[in-house]
């Protein structure tokens, strides 16, 4: 079972697939997304990055936090299991 990340403070400006290049070097990245506005399209500033182990996701948080992705200093912790709302997608 993965472990998911926190990441927040990200550029409105990173996509995906860079989000996930800076993660891979703590490990196995099993998914890296980030939260669009619905309404806008515009990222919401943050994501989360799931590692395939709890040992990458401790290196990835050690390593990641404070670091400037896409000229932004990035916030990185554990991420907190939130009660799960009626997602409908489109």
């Amino acid at each position: 079972m993965g472990k998911k990340i926190y990441v927040g403070n990200l550029s409105y400006n990173t996509v995906e697939d860079s989000l996930r290049s800076a993660f891979m070097n703590f490990g196995n990245v099993v998914s890296a997304r980030i939260i669009i506005d619905r309404d806008s399209g515009q990222s919401k500033g943050f994501g989360f990055v799931e590692m395939s182990s709890e040992d990458e996701a401790a290196a990835a948080i050690a390593g990641m936090n404070g670091q400037n992705l896409d000229g932004r200093m990035l916030r990185v912790n554990e991420a907190m299991d939130k009660p799960r709302r009626d997602d409908t997608r489109w």
